[in-house]
């Protein structure tokens, strides 16, 4: 387990919790995460992973990793390895405790016998569509099955059947008789096994019914011995089935479920559907794409599994759903690499300036810091020469009065550096400024003029002789506005942002980066957080992501929309 910090978090799920360990009614606490093996994890199945692993460290016990692998048509074994590195990733380990929801095939198909026998479920041959049409309305009761009242030994036969494989997709489903007239639709003879002939990634082609979610989860919990079985409100409705499940078999062991408020962000879609769709669809690069709010796309991108957890921490655990804004993500990633990068030069477009009475031959080596507050990192060396690059949005050749940057006859210190001046700017044949002519104060070494003159414009730049030549990656919200998949009467993918991701080539970054590894977090100064890109960077062509800027520049157009 990950060290948790001194202060534990409070919400009304550790209060619970709290009271059935001092009360008595448990002596340790089991809790489980159990996500479905159909896709890859996302934000919001961090904010449920924290919480299970983390209740479970905070209270010295153990948290299960179990995969609801029950519906095969849409599961693979890719799924499975990668929620694993996932949830490693995020700093938790489940140790022995690895279980799949087809380890209890077996004994659900006896529970489900034990329902047949005792008259609580029978094989109902309606379509789906026809079991629809019976269900009723939240004001009108359900109509019961012609089926409903067969007998045991027809049910139990029937069932054999279906396990042997006698009849076809959707011709029958054995259902849980419970009560047609119920206000809560869902304990409406819910299904709760359905035939499906497709070969699963672990029982392969043993079983051809597999059980459904409702049946499975709360008996897989009571197997597991989990005390307090965690999940989001849109499960708040099927805790009355959970409950009956377990109390109809009477069961040893009656987990508790308790459901929280699922994370919802501004600016993204959190449906694994719909995710799945921006993948298959190619409106993004898989789902390990660095714009994706998956947790492989996050740790592409370069976020670090501190800032996700502290993320978690800050948002906390309510019974309300509610919309957390991009920003505060973004803000603690930022505040985590504040922290903890090293700071390095990097120019994403470039412009070259000549220092005009530097020797030609001449080159030395200059001392930046690591990090400005912490002398802990140490220093290193930057090559300095007589042609450098700057960024093409440090000059401008009709500067206003404030523009404190490079502009004729304006004068503005290179970080860590010299003092220098511009004095000619070169244009090609289209008018386009290409180069700047300027000269330095060698007196200025370090930054600082001798005779005390204020110079207020500071600016990065690279030797253009010892230039490490990347292809840089800037990325920016997927969607165009807040909530994209709440507009009815349009497609959630007509708010794509076509600039959510700008591809920069020949950038030029400072000579030690070559020595980068795929795992380092840096700042460009001025520029925001960056690091090589796990998938696409080879030695031959460096490929860095930025993480996120140094300032969150979409508050400050929201307030502008405002």
């Amino acid at each position: 387990m990950t060290e948790q910090a001194p202060d534990k978090p409070v919400d009304f799920i550790r209060q619970i919790i709290a009271q059935d360990l001092q009360s008595g009614k448990h002596k340790q606490v089991i809790t489980r995460f159990p996500p479905e093996p159909n896709g890859f994890l996302h934000i919001g199945h961090a904010k449920s992973i924290c919480l299970n692993f983390g209740i479970a460290g905070e209270n010295d016990s153990v948290c299960h990793l179990r995969f609801d692998d029950t519906n095969p048509d849409k599961e693979s074994t890719v799924y499975v390895q990668s929620i694993k590195e996932d949830v490693h990733w995020l700093g938790f380990d489940w140790g022995e405790h690895l279980y799949y929801a087809s380890d209890y095939f077996d004994k659900l198909y006896e529970f489900a016998l034990q329902l047949i026998n005792m008259g609580k479920a029978y094989v109902c041959h309606l379509s789906s569509e026809e079991m629809r049409q019976h269900r009723g309305t939240l004001t009108e009761p359900g109509k019961e099955s012609p089926y409903r009242n067969r007998s045991v030994a027809e049910n139990l036969d029937l069932f054999e059947r279906m396990k042997n494989g006698d009849f076809p997709e959707g011709t029958c489903a054995l259902r849980a008789k419970i009560d047609m007239a119920s206000p809560n639709i869902i304990m409406r003879d819910p299904v709760i096994y359905r035939i499906m002939h497709v070969s699963h990634h672990r029982t392969g082609d043993k079983w051809c019914i597999y059980p459904m979610y409702d049946f499975t989860h709360c008996l897989s919990d009571m197997l597991e011995g989990i005390t307090h079985s965690l999940c989001t409100l849109e499960f708040e409705n099927n805790r009355t089935l959970y409950d009956w499940v377990l109390d109809t078999l009477n069961t040893p062991c009656h987990p508790r479920q308790i459901e929280f408020a699922r994370l919802n962000i501004n600016f993204t879609v959190m449906s694994k559907r719909k995710l799945l769709q921006l993948v298959e669809e190619n409106h993004v690069l898989g789902w390990d794409d660095p714009r994706m709010l998956t947790i492989s796309g996050l740790k592409r991108r370069g976020f670090t599994p501190a800032s996700i957890r502290n993320f978690c921490d800050i948002i906390g655990i309510g019974k309300r759903d509610s919309w957390i804004d991009m920003g505060v993500l973004e803000k603690t990633v930022r505040d985590d690499l504040n922290v903890t990068a090293p700071r390095v030069l990097g120019v994403l477009k470039p412009l070259k300036v000549v220092i005009t009475n530097y020797p030609e031959d001449k080159e030395e080596e200059l001392t930046a810091l690591n990090h400005p507050q912490d002398p802990a990192m140490g220093t290193r060396s930057l090559p300095f020469c007589r042609e450098l690059f700057v960024e093409q949005t440090d000059f401008m050749e009709d500067a206003p009065r404030k523009f404190f940057r490079l502009s004729v006859g304006r004068e503005v210190r290179l970080r860590y550096a010299y003092l220098i001046t511009c004095q000619e700017i070169i244009k090609d044949e289209s008018g386009k400024v290409v180069e700047l002519r300027c000269t330095y104060d060698p007196e200025t070494r370090g930054g600082t003029a001798p005779d005390g003159r204020k110079v207020k414009g500071t600016i990065h730049w690279v030797s253009a002789r010892h230039t490490l030549l990347a292809e840089v990656r800037l990325y920016d919200r997927l969607f165009t506005v807040e909530h994209p998949d709440m507009d009815k009467e349009k497609d959630f993918k007509e708010f794509i942002n076509p600039d959510s991701l700008q591809v920069l080539q020949d950038c030029a970054l400072e000579p030690s980066l070559s020595a980068a590894g795929k795992n380092e977090r840096f700042q460009f100064e001025r520029q925001g957080y960056f690091c090589l890109d796990s998938k696409d960077s080879r030695p031959d062509h460096p490929v860095f992501n930025r993480i996120v800027t140094l300032r969150d520049s979409w508050a400050k157009l929201t307030k502008k929309k405002k």
